[in-house]
């Protein structure tokens, strides 16, 4: 678990940008975002583009937020753009995968399988292409403000932890993926994600491989 950013479901459910795409269960307090109307814009280091899945407040700006949960295509080789205080997990989604070197560290080779890596993003941090261009998922969250937990989806059902603020399910590349939901059955494509809320909730999953969902858990640091 990783300490960083947060809030609560009403902020997310109150966007007014990507929100008005995606679809809400009017049974439940989810809402099924639709990779195609996320929110786009360049990186802060100027290098690529991120398409931004949430952010939390709902219009904060990229030195401002609690926490961010966005994707990115990497082409190149390149050093990350830092975050003071800020807290991160990287997975890949699709890509041969990357080799990350953190200033002082050993270096780590991701892959669409293996498991997500958190680090610090204050800490100064090279990417290297493992063999193409690559799509990642990272989350982000302010250290004194909130924790992180993001875990590749391989057991048949997972249940809301305690003391949840947010929590999102990922869909990575391949073919579509059905899952429950509270019995409520939801067909994911490759980048889609479901708003789970803070729980209680129920996710069912049909028997899938490391590299086809991921699910991500934001929690409030007491105090």
């Amino acid at each position: 678990m990783t300490d960083a950013g947060a809030t609560g479901r009403a902020t997310l459910a109150s966007r007014g940008d990507a929100r008005a795409d995606c679809e809400e269960d009017p049974c439940m307090a989810l809402m099924i975002l639709r990779s195609d109307n996320y929110r786009r814009m360049r990186w802060k280091n100027g290098l690529g583009e991120t398409a931004e899945v949430a952010i939390a407040p709902h219009d904060a700006a990229l030195d401002a937020f609690d926490w961010r949960i966005s994707m990115a295509r990497v082409e190149s080789d390149g050093p990350f753009s830092p975050f003071a205080g800020i807290d991160r997990t990287l997975s890949i989604l699709q890509g041969e995968g990357l080799c990350l070197v953190a200033a002082g560290g050993e270096a780590v080779t991701l892959s669409s399988t293996s498991a997500p890596y958190s680090f610090r993003g204050d800490v100064a941090c090279d990417a290297t292409l493992a063999g193409g261009p690559v799509t990642d998922l990272n989350v982000m969250t302010r250290r004194d403000r909130c924790w992180h937990r993001v875990r590749r989806v391989v057991a048949a059902q997972y249940d809301a932890a305690p003391g949840l603020a947010e929590a999102f399910l990922v869909a990575s590349s391949g073919v579509a993926v059905m899952v429950s939901i509270d019995g409520a059955e939801i067909a994911l494509s490759a980048f889609d994600s479901v708003r789970l809320g803070p729980g209680p909730w129920t996710v069912q999953v049909p028997e899938v491989g490391p590299d086809a969902l991921l699910l991500v858990e934001i929690g409030a640091l007491a105090g």
